[in-house]
């Protein structure tokens, strides 16, 4: 599925909607270059979840814990990885198979131990589009 997006307002949106979806287990992986939106997407998804606290990127602590909502939420930013083994350190495993919903910000980095089943957000900008303009991929596995 192929979702476009106008504003940062629109992407945050679309977290939404997908949070409010969101069942215990789901895996979402978040693929995107840098300021391309992911966090504006991230903070939708949590709100979704019914999560009022602030949502930040955890570039620097590989995972950020909320509990807060109707489901935990589990916000994984793995571009500082250096190695993977860095993941089994952190107990990712208890995160994504856990009952809440994990999702992982750069998670190509880390594709090889990604569950079985997962949905992927790809976002991409188009500047001939506009500034604002966003091209949303989802697609699960």
């Amino acid at each position: 599925m192929i979702k476009e997006t106008g504003s940062e307002r629109e992407t945050y949106e679309l977290g939404l909607q997908i949070g409010r979806q969101a069942r215990a287990g789901d895996v979402y992986t978040l693929i995107g270059d840098l300021g391309v939106g992911k966090t504006v997407f991230t903070k939708g998804l949590a709100r979704g979840l019914g999560i009022e606290e602030p949502v930040n990127s955890p570039t620097f602590t590989i995972v950020q814990v909320y509990e807060e909502g109707r489901l935990p939420f589990y916000h994984f930013d793995v571009y500082r990885i250096g190695d993977i083994s860095e993941m089994d350190e952190i107990g990712c495993e208890d995160y994504i198979y856990g009952e809440g919903v994990s999702l992982i910000e750069w998670a190509d980095l880390i594709r090889e131990i990604l569950p079985e089943h997962y949905i992927e957000i790809k976002i991409e900008k188009d500047l001939e589009k506009g500034f604002d303009y966003r091209r949303i991929s989802i697609c699960g596995y």
